[in-house]
């Protein structure tokens, strides 16, 4: 069997009101390959609902091209603003109902996991994020803020979390952003 046929392809998505960003990478063994990235852009001065479809339209847009055979999306985290909490999660909302409907399996992480599967420390800063997901994806620049979040919650699936085909966490537990 080659590792073509062996390779899994996994969509991470940073959701965002204004900006949600997806990356798609494959996994054959403990290789990882970059597939694409980018970003769901909607328009700040549209309704809540016109904005949710578009990223909803851009979502089932992107599983229809990529065709991922799991997904992982970042956990919200919350906001000193209540409203803004409240908004991104409807985008995330949006996201996983896109990922529900194609019947993907979806794995959650927070972006302490995330961080801490792709940098080291849970900590971690973005650049050091960004800067993580073009070394191990190998890629010739530094992605855009977004992408390389969704990149990095694909990366964290990819590198065992906890969805499928992951390293066994059962009677472990985070502190200070490390699996203890």
């Amino acid at each position: 069997m080659n590792s073509k046929a062996a390779a899994i392809r996994i969509l991470g998505i940073d959701p965002g009101l204004r900006s949600t960003g997806f990356g798609v990478i494959d996994k054959a063994g403990n290789a990882l390959a970059y597939v694409a990235s980018g970003c769901i852009k909607t328009d700040a001065a549209g309704s809540l609902p016109q904005r949710i479809k578009t990223i909803l339209d851009g979502l089932v847009e992107i599983i229809a091209t990529y065709r991922p055979q799991q997904a992982a999306v970042e956990i919200v985290f919350v906001n000193v603003n209540p409203q803004s909490t409240l908004l991104l999660g409807q985008a995330r909302g949006a996201a996983i109902a896109a990922l529900v409907t194609a019947d993907l399996p979806v794995a959650e992480y927070t972006a302490l996991q995330v961080k801490q599967a792709v940098v080291g420390h849970g900590k971690a800063a973005k650049e050091q994020v960004q800067a993580m997901v073009a070394r191990l994806l190998k890629l010739p620049g530094v992605p855009g803020s977004d992408a390389a979040d969704a990149l990095a919650c694909a990366i964290a699936h990819a590198h065992g979390g906890q969805g499928m085909g992951a390293l066994a966490t059962a009677g472990k537990r985070m502190r200070g952003g490390r699996l203890v």
